[in-house]
């Protein structure tokens, strides 16, 4: 890649003569080692201290290759951390400590579908947009787009952007990233998605009916790609932010397989990159001086904990291991806040927990079964008394209020206590299951006391008021996973943590044959009516469309909603600028230390 270097004149910065700056693969260009070579000098005539070879290369480190050009040529500005409060003081070590709930099941984007890998990889890869948390686009590797008839959208890459190693990142790497994505011998958890965004043959080609290279997708340039819908989708871009949407280094996989995510191989777009992987101990991430906003960026380490005890990470937190807990345990919640305080940070989230059914297993393939489950679930007593942190009893699968529409539950969710379990006796009956014939399954989740306390709590209401016996399971995240992904369960704990902020994030997962619908449920009205939400611009006749799907899922129940999501966490005093977004995601680098 060429970037044009400038020149100084009275008038201020004119185009010049085209240099290479970036360097080829594994190994610097002359040109650049000229660029560093001059910075440095312009860094040694600025200093105070003097000639400091040494220093002055450490201080080169944490510049990016655009800001190493602006100062070869003596273009030098005030570098002040975004959002830092004037006045602040900050740390001088400024690293940061978080609990991250669990082990990741891996670090390739196309390779995971929770918040426990989504976490690390919103700090180490950028997509070609972000949303902000008032839910206005910015960007992000690209610089602009434009299109036309919201169904050709054009991108145009920034200047010079690099990976971490300093090889360039161009649009053919998003061009094969995207087509990685929706191979089906990649195996992603998200593999739908693109079709869920309407990229013209994403879905065929997941389904493997269309060869990878159809994707609707190309590179016009190094610098620019252009996506082509199907038909016009009014949350392109927000869904276009999603962490498994982002650009990876073809190059790297292309040599190093699966292994490309080993710290020794590992390259990133973001602010920080992979340092030390150690399993079931800690992944620390440092701060990439590459990445293209680095110059915003505080904190310079981050270690992310896989500490499944919620007890153990509030100890650890008390001990001053952690200055992030992943999520408080239930029993301990009104007492933290009693005692801590202001570092217990409670926040609304577009999540939902659900109990999922496997459907094509006897008898959950019969959704009288299934719905009176849901019936019989007293929800108002697990979101108040079993949990208590401010979460609410879902009875939609979705949110009641989510991107500008407002959805409802089912009749039967406001129906006195009493005739809802009579009908849901009544449904069992006529499945077959009764007081000589008693229902019994086992019910899984990933180890978690909070997940074993809904469990258990579940569990109890159904014994009650159904006579049904369910048997609690549990497994490590991973395990969990596979289980889900290969119909090893009967019903199994999931929660949706949303994409985007619009119904469909939730929706999409259980159309037929979308890669994250483990319940394998399947309803042609279902399908029509996310189709037919996708097509319109209106929000009325959206808010229809999703209703419609909503009462489907409400009828047939694949899975039962239980709770709507709060996101506790600790947050130490000295941590600052600590602010989550509607679905949960804060970023390390919006973060910084304050001198404590």
């Amino acid at each position: 890649m060429i970037l044009p270097i400038f020149t100084l004149s009275n008038q201020g910065i004119t185009g010049g003569s085209q240099i290479p700056l970036i360097k080829s693969r594994r190994s610097r260009s002359n040109s650049y080692r000229l660029l560093k070579a001059f910075a440095l000098l312009r860094l040694h005539a600025n200093s105070e201290e003097g000639y400091n070879n040494k220093a002055m290369e450490m201080k080169l480190k944490h510049y990016n290759n655009v800001t190493i050009a602006l100062l070869a040529l003596g273009i030098t500005a005030t570098v002040q951390a975004a959002n830092v409060p004037e006045g602040t003081v900050l740390a001088d070590k400024q690293e940061l400590v978080r609990g991250n709930g669990n082990e990741p099941a891996s670090l390739d984007p196309h390779k995971v579908e929770s918040d426990v890998e989504f976490n690390i990889l919103n700090d180490m890869f950028d997509g070609l947009v972000a949303v902000k948390p008032d839910g206005s686009i910015e960007p992000r590797l690209a610089e602009s787009w434009d299109n036309k008839d919201n169904t050709v959208w054009t991108f145009h890459l920034r200047p010079g952007i690099t990976w971490s190693d300093g090889s360039a990142i161009t649009a053919q790497d998003v061009v094969w990233s995207w087509q990685r994505l929706v191979t089906p011998t990649t195996a992603s958890p998200y593999a739908s998605y693109p079709g869920n965004m309407h990229i013209v043959n994403a879905a065929d080609i997941a389904l493997g009916k269309k060869a990878p290279d159809t994707l609707g997708v190309k590179a016009l340039n190094d610098t620019t790609v252009e996506v082509t819908l199907t038909q016009p989708n009014s949350a392109f871009l927000a869904m276009l932010a999603h962490p498994s949407m982002v650009p990876l280094d073809k190059v790297l996989i292309g040599q190093f397989g699966d292994k490309w995510v080993k710290p020794e191989h590992f390259v990133s777009s973001g602010a920080y990159t992979l340092s030390q992987w150690v399993v079931n101990e800690r992944i620390v991430a440092e701060r990439n001086p590459r990445y293209w906003d680095n110059a915003k960026t505080v904190v310079n380490k981050v270690t992310y904990l896989p500490i499944r005890s919620e007890a153990s990470d509030v100890n650890r937190y008390k001990a001053g291991e952690v200055d992030i807990v992943y999520t408080l345990p239930i029993n301990q919640f009104s007492q933290l806040k009693k005692t801590l305080g202001d570092q217990v940070d409670v926040k609304p989230q577009l999540a939902t927990y659900y109990y999922e059914f496997n459907t094509t297993k006897p008898p959950f393939n019969d959704a009288r079964v299934r719905r009176a489950l849901n019936m019989a679930l007293d929800k108002d007593i697990i979101a108040d008394k079993v949990l208590g942190q401010g979460q609410s009893p879902a009875w939609v699968i979705s949110q009641p209020d989510i991107g500008g529409v407002k959805l409802h539950g089912p009749d039967y969710a406001s129906w006195p206590r009493d005739k809802r379990m009579a009908e849901a006796k009544k449904l069992l009956a006529e499945a077959g299951f009764n007081d000589a014939h008693p229902l019994s399954f086992n019910l899984l989740y990933n180890t978690s006391e909070s997940h074993q306390r809904i469990a258990i709590a579940a569990a109890s209401m159904w014994k009650k008021n159904l006579g049904v016996e369910a048997k609690l399971q549990n497994q490590e995240w991973k395990t969990m996973l596979d289980a889900m992904h290969t119909g090893n369960f009967d019903v199994v704990r999931y929660a949706w943590i949303a994409d985007y902020d619009d119904a469909s994030t939730f929706l999409n997962t259980f159309r037929t044959g979308d890669s994250e619908n483990t319940a394998k449920y399947s309803n042609p009205d279902y399908d029509e009516a996310l189709r037919d939400a996708a097509k319109t611009q209106d929000v009325a006749q959206r808010a229809r469309d999703y209703q419609k799907a909503e009462d489907l899922l409400a009828r047939d129940v694949p899975a039962i909603p239980v709770y709507h999501y709060v996101r506790t966490h600790l947050v130490k005093p000295w941590v600052g600028g600590f602010a989550p977004d509607r679905l949960g995601n804060f970023s390390t680098k919006d973060i910084y230390i304050k001198k404590h």
